[in-house]
């Protein structure tokens, strides 16, 4: 089962590579764009075929290692 994780950083955190991109956006001419905020983004395919037991041990990755949870927030997005 595949399951997809997106990981953000805390409104509250300054996102320098975020702003870099959206400075670079607009030196492109892209216009109109507020901000840029840059996350990360996992698949995780599992050999567990019980989806909910296939979300919780994702969980416990987020939790352990994939997120910094005082600075990233994390949600998990589905699964297949």
């Amino acid at each position: 089962m595949k399951i997809s994780v997106v990981i953000t950083l805390k409104k509250d955190v300054l996102d320098p590579q975020g702003k870099v991109i959206h400075q670079t956006l607009e030196g492109m001419g892209f216009e109109g764009i507020d901000e840029v905020r840059q996350g990360k983004y996992f698949e995780i395919n599992t050999k567990e075929n019980d989806k909910k037991k296939a979300e919780a041990k994702v969980e416990e990755m987020c939790k352990k290692l994939l997120v910094n949870l005082v600075i990233e927030n994390y949600k998990i997005i589905g699964s297949e």
